[in-house]
């Protein structure tokens, strides 16, 4: 159990649609059983229905947070824990959930720190996005949710956070499906520039960097409409419409959620300081530790951000058992743009 001897200790740091192809949990083992080398998958094959929300939230005291989430599935069920990125929310996965759920999983759907309805306990906390924060709040949330081990899932910055738990407390971490693979972020190398393409993609942390970008996140329109932009050069191939984005766009609406955003590409870009508590952990990562858990990887293949070379990039970084699928016609939020594909990516992991 992590507590408050933290994830920093151990690290040493001293502070069910049917249209889905989730049949496989009770027949057959074949997806899983296939040699782990690298495939291309098309997710627009099987279509899931479409759910309009999650029909309830929880929260929990979990660390510095007190954590809303969604859940569904049976609560002895094994543990997928699934965790967005930015600008999304929840609903990311509001498809995904109901079939892992059907599938006999216990799915739990965090808010991340400053969206939706999670909220700091303590006014005086300092409004931290730095990756090691943001793992310490899931581990909590394991804790005060008595999981002991999850599989853990994400796109984003909930690839970030997944990929830290696989690779510093592969005790917490049953088996790791990424999209875009190894995100851990490592400062030094953020400070080389890369091709103009590659940074005409990342325009908006640029922006974040100038107070112009602060006062457009606080502001509720402005902040609206880059989101919106976001969601649209990202996905160029998802059709959404506008209550898909408006559901989300109330998560942003979080008082911390501008300070919250801010921050994360600030400290990305070294242009802002992280706390000194987390200074052991981040030198951990950015050493690029090793993920040995099973792993299954997922490049989108319409996404920007998507690394050349189908996986290659970051195939060394992972040392157990691995798979890598690169899904044809699919954009960033490959989890609410293929759910199925992902759910299944959930399911063959869980069995390795």
């Amino acid at each position: 159990m992590i507590n408050r001897r933290g994830f920093g200790t151990a690290v040493g740091l001293g502070t069910g649609a049917a249209a889905v192809s989730l049949a496989g949990v009770h027949g057959s083992r074949a997806a899983s059983a296939a040699p782990r080398r690298a495939s291309t998958a098309t997710a627009a094959s099987a279509a899931p229905v479409a759910h309009a929300a999650f029909s309830r939230l929880k929260q929990i005291r979990a660390g510095l947070l007190n954590v809303g989430y969604a859940e569904l599935g049976p609560a002895h069920g094994p543990a997928v824990i699934c965790l967005h990125g930015w600008p999304y929310d929840i609903h990311s996965y509001v498809d995904v959930a109901p079939m892992l759920a059907e599938a006999g999983y216990r799915v739990v759907v965090p808010y991340l720190r400053g969206h939706g309805t999670t909220r700091f306990l303590s006014e005086r906390t300092f409004r931290n996005a730095q990756q090691s924060a943001i793992a310490l709040d899931i581990i909590a949330l394991m804790d005060a949710l008595k999981i002991e081990k999850a599989v853990l899932a994400g796109f984003d910055w909930g690839s970030r956070t997944a990929d830290i738990i696989a690779a510093l407390r592969p005790d917490r971490c049953k088996a790791l499906v990424s999209v875009s693979g190894y995100l851990i972020t490592n400062l030094e190398a953020n400070l080389k520039p890369l091709s103009a393409s590659a940074e005409h993609t990342w325009w908006y942390q640029y922006y974040f960097a100038t107070e112009r970008g602060r006062l457009a996140m606080e502001d509720k329109t402005l902040r609206h409409d880059l989101t919106r932009l976001v969601w649209e050069t990202v996905s160029p191939t998802w059709d959404f419409d506008d209550g898909t984005f408006e559901r989300t766009a109330e998560a942003f609406d979080n008082p911390d959620y501008a300070a919250v955003v801010i921050h994360n590409y600030r400290w990305r870009l070294g242009l802002a300081d992280g706390e000194r508590r987390y200074d052991l952990l981040e030198r951990r990562l950015a050493a690029r530790p090793f993920i040995g858990v099973p792993a299954i990887t997922l490049d989108p293949e319409r996404d920007p951000f998507t690394a050349p070379g189908d996986g290659a990039s970051y195939r060394d970084r992972f040392t157990g058992e691995y798979e890598h699928r690169t899904l044809k016609g699919v954009g960033h939020n490959l989890p609410q743009e293929a759910p199925a594909a992902f759910s299944q990516a959930v399911v063959d992991v869980s069995r390795i």
